[in-house]
């Protein structure tokens, strides 16, 4: 008999349906198997009739000693993983009668099985439960542990079972499954983030909280270099809680991401803050931007719509700065195989630290660097200059003093200065509504710098003497006005001025000639 079950694959973060064939019956030849499996599956899926063997018995089932075929179609497209154990199970009983197929075609089947029949989690629940509304699957029946994710999508039945046998028992007609029910809107409104952390516990530091504002408002990339122990690290742990909240399909859309990654915590229906990707400088470059045998997202989409920190930024290996510049302008990154190509979307704010020079102490008031000024030149050489030019914002961290530290005045809060924040991005959501790809100024193209940017005469003086004094590129120009619309915008004037023209240049630290003799 030919049945057909249908399940899921993840390609990018996005799903495609798999239609699992199982056909049954035949004396097995001598010497052949009687078990065979072909669409291109790897060991994960081979290795599945064991478990699928084993935990039939444990429900007093058994796979009978028959030949059994089973496509995996399309053919063409690599299978991995071991979440198909159950959708097989399912079409094997089915293709032996043990249970009917009227209903097979309404629905969706993905989960692992364990020895003794329960379901373990999957990864890609979300693109997966997308992808059967689109398609105009009845329901999705997967791990309990996943229910939530997959049930924001509406207009699709998600049932979430914990073991086989509730499965089963569902195509036999005996029991029924409850559905999960989430409503997206009250989920999200009512998990809105309170951050452990504050910018009322930075003492002092008054400038640079002024410029990750304007960061955070326009959407900036920023680099803060200073010496150790200046709060660099502290100040950049910090950001997170001045950005925006996710608007609702900025939440579904970083859910999808680490729901493919697997890192969606069990029984999180949505993410619901922007994440804060903080990799280690010995990252890779492939761990970085994604890819592997199987592409999987790397750090810069795990950061989408949210924020990439690189601590440390010279101790990175070369190879993995470079291969930020593309993502950084394009906002997705595209990984090419021979055979396939998947793109994942990679909008983030980059901030990242460093020191000034080897010893770390070249720009500290009160102690002496012990580095010749090559050292410093050739440490400063590790970040190569069209990096540095796609960094909107170079600032420089002092010590705090003593005084400042001992202050008990209270400090401005987080919650004081994303008021601004969203008060600028309104603006400029306002401003751009009629741009699809434009979402903030730092995302500005040449033609909406002409529009949104023009300058008067004095402004116009100002910036050409800037360019010819520190020799900065044509993109540092571009950064500079849209780090002036930003600060505009904070300051809700509809003109770009001379005082923020001045303030937006004093932010291009490197860029300057000989900053570093």
């Amino acid at each position: 008999m030919l049945v057909k079950t249908y399940g899921s694959a993840v390609e990018g973060i996005d799903a495609q349906t798999i239609t699992i064939e199982v056909s049954a019956g035949g004396a097995i030849m001598q010497g052949k198997p009687g078990y065979s499996l072909v669409g291109l599956p790897d060991n994960a899926v081979k290795e599945g009739y064991w478990r699928i063997e084993t935990a039939l018995k444990e429900i007093g089932y058994r796979i009978p000693r028959v030949k059994i075929i089973i496509n995996m179609a399309p053919a063409d497209l690599k299978k991995e993983g071991s979440y198909y154990d159950l959708p097989i199970a399912i079409g094997v009983m089915a293709a032996n009668n043990q249970i009917p197929s009227d209903k097979l075609d309404k629905y969706i089947l993905m989960g692992e099985l364990s020895l003794d029949g329960t379901l373990r989690p999957i990864k890609g629940a979300l693109p997966i439960a997308i992808q059967a509304r689109k398609e105009g699957y009845t329901g999705l029946i997967l791990p309990h542990e996943n229910a939530r994710e997959a049930a924001i999508v509406n207009n699709l039945e998600v049932f979430g079972v914990e073991h086989i046998k509730e499965v089963v028992s569902f195509f036999l007609g005996k029991t029924t499954l409850k559905s999960t029910v989430v409503d997206t809107r009250e989920e999200f409104l009512k998990s809105q983030t309170l951050f452990s952390v504050n910018f009322s516990d930075v003492k002092g530091q008054h400038s640079i909280k002024r410029a990750m504002e304007i960061a955070a408002a326009g959407g900036h990339n920023l680099i803060l270099i200073g010496p150790p122990g200046a709060g660099k690290t502290m100040l950049a742990k910090r950001f997170p809680s001045i950005l925006p909240p996710l608007d609702l399909n900025e939440a579904l859309e970083t859910t999808k991401i680490h729901s493919v990654v697997g890192l969606l915590p069990t029984g999180t229906a949505l993410i619901h803050e922007r994440p804060f990707r903080n990799p280690h400088h010995t990252i890779s470059d492939v761990a970085l931007v994604g890819g592997g045998n199987y592409p999987r997202p790397g750090e810069i989409s795990l950061a989408h719509n949210g924020v990439l920190f690189l601590d440390e930024l010279p101790e990175f290996k070369r190879t993995v700065l470079e291969v930020l510049r593309q993502p950084m302008e394009a906002r997705k990154i595209t990984i090419s195989r021979s055979k396939f190509t998947v793109d994942y979307p990679a909008s983030f704010m980059l901030v990242a630290s460093m020191n000034p020079c080897p010893c770390g102490y070249y720009t500290h008031p009160d102690k002496d660097c012990v580095c010749s000024p090559p050292a410093v030149q050739n440490y400063l050489n590790k970040i190569s200059g069209p990096l540095l030019d796609r960094i909107d914002l170079h600032i420089e961290v002092k010590p705090v003093n003593y005084d400042e530290l001992a202050d008990e005045r209270s400090q401005e809060s987080s919650e004081e200065i994303l008021k601004r924040v969203i008060t600028a991005r309104q603006i400029q959501t306002e401003r751009f509504k009629d741009y699809s790809e434009t979402h903030c100024n730092a995302q500005m193209e040449s033609n909406h710098i002409r529009k949104y940017c023009d300058l008067n005469k004095a402004s116009k003086v100002l910036l050409k003497r800037a360019m010819e004094h520190f020799q900065l590129s044509a993109r540092a120009y571009d950064r500079i006005l849209k780090v002036a619309r930003t600060i505009a915008d904070l300051a809700t004037k509809d003109k770009v001025n001379t005082d923020h023209i001045a303030e937006a240049i004093q932010y291009r630290s490197l860029d300057k000639e000989n900053w570093a003799q």
